[in-house]
Order: structure tokens, then sequence, then C-alpha cells
């Protein structure tokens, strides 16, 4: 068996198709580089991120009601 894409016209029928779009799916897919991760540098600096703009909303919340003056 080859790895050469044969085309069979119009005596192709259903399953044949699908299977030759099957085998291109999974040629494109091996070929897709995989994505990358985050470290845990990358997770602890996405959560640092997140916990301060909780306590600057949780300050700006509190002050709301005060008067200026």
């Amino acid at each position: 068996m080859t790895d050469e894409t044969k085309t069979f016209g119009p005596e192709e029928n259903e399953i044949m198709a699908a299977a030759r779009e099957a085998k291109a799916r999974q040629l494109a897919a091996e070929s897709t580089p995989e994505p990358a991760r985050l470290s845990k540098w990358g997770i602890a600096a996405i959560g640092a991120g997140v916990g301060s703009a909780a306590v600057a909303a949780a300050v700006i919340y509190a002050n709301r009601n005060k008067r200026k003056g």
C-alpha cells in the first residue's frame, strides 16, 4: 500500500469519498503544531493580575459612598 492519494472519478462512492476526506483530515491534524502551554509562572502572573483587579474593585466599591469635603 502506498501513501499516494488516488481519485476515482465518477466511480467513487460515498464511502470512498468519506475515507479520502478522513485521511486528508488526519494528515492535516498530524502536521498541526501543539498549542503552547502556560508555565507555572505564567499561571501565577495571571492569578496575580486577577487578584489585584479584585482588590482594586473592592477599594473603589468601598469608597463610593464617602463624601468628599
